[in-house]
């Protein structure tokens, strides 16, 4: 199953994705600048290489996470170098903070 619901955080907009996978979710808090989300996906792929580099994706990704609330609060343990960059994102923000700096 797939739930997509709009979140507001602080008065600001965003999209909450859970997708259920067998004995996990995968978890996603996004506008139209960047995202966070839940270990599942692998941020590290963004700066592995020059030509993913250019595309300066702004992502940071939580571990541990079950629930879109879990994300929110939970601390950042990788952030793409354009987050870190273009945003001030650091490894161990919370996730709501990350977020909060897109707008």
């Amino acid at each position: 199953m797939i739930t997509i619901k709009p979140l507001e955080v602080d008065g600001k907009q965003f999209t909450a994705v859970c997708v259920a996978l067998p004995k996990t979710n995968l978890l996603t808090i996004s506008n139209d600048v960047g995202y966070i989300m839940c270990a599942a996906l692998d941020v590290d792929v963004f700066d592995a290489s020059e030509k993913l580099r250019e595309r300066e994706v702004i992502a940071g990704r939580a571990f541990g996470v079950r629930t879109i609330d879990d994300l929110l609060h939970a601390p950042l343990q990788k952030v793409t170098s354009a987050a870190e960059e273009k945003f001030g994102w650091e490894e161990g923000m919370i996730g709501k903070d990350a977020l909060l700096k897109l707008t």
